[in-house]
C-alpha cells in the first residue's frame, strides 16, 4: 500500500455520506406520494415491498462486495440510485412506483457493509483498525445530520413536485459515484484478479505481429480469462460457505444481530409513525419537517456519544438502549406533540447508540474476507424484522 494516503481515503469516505444522504426526495417520499394521490394502503404495501426486496438482495450484495471488491460495489450502488430516482420521475402508476422501490432497495443493499468494510480494512491496511471506532461514530453523526437536513427539506420537496425533487437527488447521486470513482480499492480482495487481465498490448503493436503470435496471445488471453472465471467462482463459494460456517459456529455474533435488529425496528418504526400521528396530535404540518430533523438530531448525539464508552460491556448497552426505546414508544401515546418529539429524539438517541457499537463489535468478530458478507447478514436480520414489526407496530399505533 505504498503511498496511500489514510487520512484522504477516510475524508472522502465521510464526504462519501455527507452526500449521499443528502436526498431531500427520498427523505420525503412518503408526502411526495400522498401529494400524488396514493392512499396510505398503498404507501404501506410499498414500505412492505422495500423491505422485502431489501431482504432478497441484502445478503447477495454483501457477497458481490467481498468477490468483486467494495469500491466496484459502491459504484454500481450509487449509479442502481440515480436510475430509481429516474425511474421515480417517470413513473405514472403502483406498479411503476412500486418497480422504482425496488431499485432504491437494490441500492441501499449494495452499500450496506460495502462502506464499512472499505473503511475498516483501509485502517487496517495501515495497521490503525483501532481507529475505527472514531470512524463508525463519526461517520453514522454525519450521516444522520446529513439525513435530518434532507428531512428539514420536506416543506421544499412538497413545493418543487416530486419530478425535480427526484432531479435534485439524481444531480447529488452523480457527485457521490464521482467520489466513489476517486477511492482507493484496498488490496488482498480483487487485485490477483485484475492482474490477470491489466497485461494487454496495444492494437498498434498487434498489427505488427506474425500471425502466429496473435494465436498464442489470443490462447494466452483466453487461458487468463478462464482462470479469473475460476478464480472468481470458487472466491464466490467460499465466501459463501465460510460466511455460512461462522454464522452457525458464533452464536454471540447472531444474538448481537437480533438484539440489535429488534430495537433498531422499533426505534425506526415510531419516528415512521410519528410522522402520521405529530398532525394528528396538533402540531401545525409546518413544524412537522423541523421536528423530524430535531429528533434526527438525538441519532446524531447517540452516535457521537458511544465513542466515549469504548470499554462498557455491550449488555450496558443494550440496556441503555432499550429503555430509551420504551421510552419513545410510551411517548408515542401520550397525545402531547412536544413529549412525542421527546420520545422520537430518547429513541433516535437509542438507535444509534446501539447501532455503532454494534458495527465495532460485529467489525472485530468478522474475517476480513467475509466482512461485507456478514455485515449485509446483519442488514438482511433488520429487514426480516422490519417486514414482522411493520404489521405488528401499526396494529398497535
Amino acid at each position: 500500500m505504498c503511498n496511500f494516503n489514510i487520512k484522504r481515503q477516510i475524508n472522502k469516505l465521510y464526504t462519501l455520506t455527507a452526500v449521499s444522504y443528502f436526498r431531500i426526495a427520498g427523505a420525503s417520499w412518503v408526502a411526495l406520494l400522498a401529494l400524488r394521490g396514493f392512499s396510505l394502503l398503498q404507501v404501506g404495501i410499498l414500505e412492505s415491498i422495500f423491505h422485502i426486496a431489501s431482504s432478497c438482495f441484502e445478503i447477495p450484495s454483501g457477497v458481490v462486495a467481498d468477490v468483486f471488491g467494495r469500491k466496484r460495489t459502491l459504484a454500481l450502488s450509487k449509479l442502481v440510485s440515480v436510475l430509481s430516482c429516474l425511474a421515480m420521475i417517470l413513473s405514472d402508476n403502483f406498479g411503476t412506483v412500486a418497480f422504482a422501490i425496488a431499485f432504491s432497495a437494490l441500492s441501499y443493499n449494495l452499500e450496506s457493509g460495502t462502506i464499512e468494510a472499505l473503511a475498516y480494512d483501509s485502517l487496517k491496511s495501515v495497521k490503525q483498525e483501532e481507529k475505527y471506532n472514531q470512524y463508525a461514530s463519526t461517520e453514522m453523526m454525519l450521516y444522520r445530520i446529513t439525513s435530518s437536513t434532507a428531512t428539514l427539506c420536506a416543506g421544499f420537496a412538497l413545493w418543487l413536485g416530486y419530478k425535480k425533487a427526484y432531479a435534485i437527488d439524481i444531480f447529488f447521486g452523480m457527485i457521490a459515484l464521482g467520489i466513489v470513482c476517486s477511492l482507493r480499492e484496498i488490496s488482498g480482495f480483487t487485485g490477483a484478479d485484475d492482474k490477470l487481465i491489466n497485461s494487454q498490448t496495444d492494437e498498434h503493436n498487434k498489427e505488427q505481429m506474425s500471425e502466429e503470435k496473435q494465436e498464442r496471445m489470443n490462447e494466452e488471453e483466453t487461458d487468463q480469462k478462464n482462470i479469473q472465471n475460476i478464480r472468481i467462482s470458487e472466491r464466490l463459494q467460499n465466501v459463501i460457505t465460510e460466511s455460512w460456517h461462522f454464522m452457525k459456529n458464533n452464536r454471540k455474533a447472531r444474538s448481537i444481530m437480533i438484539v440489535n435488529a429488534l430495537i433498531g425496528a422499533v426505534s425506526t418504526l415510531i419516528l415512521f409513525f410519528l410522522q402520521a400521528k405529530l398532525p394528528l396530535a396538533g402540531m401545525n404540518e409546518a413544524l412537522l419537517g423541523p421536528a423530524l430533523f430535531v429528533m434526527g438530531l438525538g441519532a446524531a448525539l447517540g452516535a457521537k456519544v458511544v465513542g466515549y464508552f469504548p470499554k462498557w460491556k455491550y449488555k450496558k448497552y443494550i440496556i441503555l438502549s432499550g429503555i430509551g426505546t420504551l421510552f419513545a414508544f410510551g411517548m408515542t401515546f401520550s397525545g402531547n406533540p412536544y413529549l412525542m418529539v421527546l420520545g422520537g429524539f430518547a429513541g433516535s438517541f437509542a438507535d444509534d447508540f446501539l447501532e455503532v457499537r454494534t458495527d465495532i463489535l460485529l467489525n472485530d468478530m468478522i474475517p476480513s474476507e467475509q466482512r461485507a458478507t456478514l455485515i449485509s447478514v446483519n442488514s438482511f436480520t433488520f429487514s426480516l424484522v422490519m417486514i414482522v414489526m411493520s404489521t405488528l407496530m401499526g396494529s398497535i399505533m
